[in-house]
Formats: C-alpha cells, structure tokens, sequence
C-alpha cells in the first residue's frame, strides 16, 4: 500500500512535542514537591492555561487560605508552559517568586541579588508568577514599591502576563504595591480575577 507524505508523521511535530515535554517536566522538577501531584483546577484556570481565545492574558488568584490557590496556580503554570511551546515553538522564560523571597531580593542591599538585573529579568519574563502577594511587607522607604512600578509598567505596556496568588482582591492592594501599581493591575487583570472558594485544605489533612 502507498502511503502519500500526507500520512506521514511531521518531524517539526515530534520536535515540538518532545520540546514541550522536556520543558514541563523541567519545570515540574522545580516545583515544590507538595504541589507536584495534579488536581482538578477551575475552568477559568484551565482557559488560562490553555490560552483560549476569551480568556485573560494574566490570572489573578484569590479567595481564603488554604483553598487551593499556590497548588492551582502551579498546576496551571505548568500547562501554560505546554500550551505556549504548542502555540510559539519555543521554551519561555519563567519567573516564579514567593512575595516575601520577591521583596527582600529586590532590597538596594540584598547580597543574593542585583536589584537592577533581576527588576530586568522580571519585567522580560514570559511569564511572572508572584505567590501570596498579600504575605509581602512593604518597606517604610519605598523603594519596593518604586521596584514594583518598574517590574508592572514594563509588563503591563508590552501585554506580557501576570499570575498571582493573593488572599485580597487586586483592589485591597495599594498598601502593599502602591497606587500606580495597583491602577495597572486593576487592568491586567480585567476578567481575570478568579475567585476559589472551598474548604481549608490543610485543616483536612489534604495536600
């Protein structure tokens, strides 16, 4: 039986897929390993991950403690990544920060990190992910909130997207990321404030 180059699998296919399996096991292997097993996450999420043509470039995670948003937000970075090597054919760059870890490195006297060169990495990240924002303390002379207008307007001004976690709503942030920030996340996250509701799954003894 012939078989006409149609039938044929596409090498660029095989590449591609075995480019995006590398990538999320890459990234899987950097995961905390409490947030490694899968869960059923909302479908707003997964439209998210999945860069569906309605959703929202950047997510904004909120609702009680415990209810699942780092393990969402997780699990939803790691098919974000699959679906972007799918969409571009290429591996994107990820920033994920804990707000607390994110803050003190970002200090003018950190000895981990160039306050300058990271404030660059993050504002060309393919994707920022900032986990529990509102855990975050600001500093009494500003300047983490003159770092955080810098990371935000660089990313806001060229549409790259955003993940975060936060047990407030973009709206009860000011405090924390100052009032030009706070006005440029109420539109980066226009239609992608989700909130997850739920039982604490810690108190249960779930993961």
């Amino acid at each position: 039986m012939h078989s006409s180059s149609d039938d044929l699998p596409d090498p660029q296919d095989s590449v591609r897929r075995e480019r995006r399996e590398d990538a999320v096991a890459g990234f899987l292997a950097q995961t905390p390993v409490i947030y490694q097993h899968d869960i059923d996450i909302d479908p707003k999420a997964a439209a998210w991950a999945d860069q569906a043509a309605a959703a929202p470039a950047s997510l904004f995670l909120t609702g009680a403690i415990g209810v699942g948003k780092t393990h969402t937000a997780w699990q939803a970075t790691r098919r974000w990544i699959d679906r972007y090597i799918a969409r571009t054919g290429r591996q994107p760059s990820i920033e994920t920060w804990r707000s607390t870890a994110l803050f003190d490195a970002l200090r003018p006297d950190s000895r981990d990190y160039d306050g300058r060169v990271l404030t660059a990495q993050l504002q060309r990240a393919d994707l920022l992910y900032i986990d529990d924002l509102a855990a975050a303390r600001v500093s009494p002379g500003g300047w983490t909130q003159e770092r955080l207008y810098e990371i935000f307007d660089e990313r806001y001004i060229n549409r790259r997207p955003v993940l975060i976690t936060c047990d407030v709503l973009p709206s009860q942030t000011e405090h924390i990321v100052g009032e030009r920030v706070q006005s440029r996340l109420r539109e980066m996250f226009r239609g992608g404030v989700l909130l997850l509701e739920g039982d604490d799954r810690r108190m249960g003894g779930a993961s």
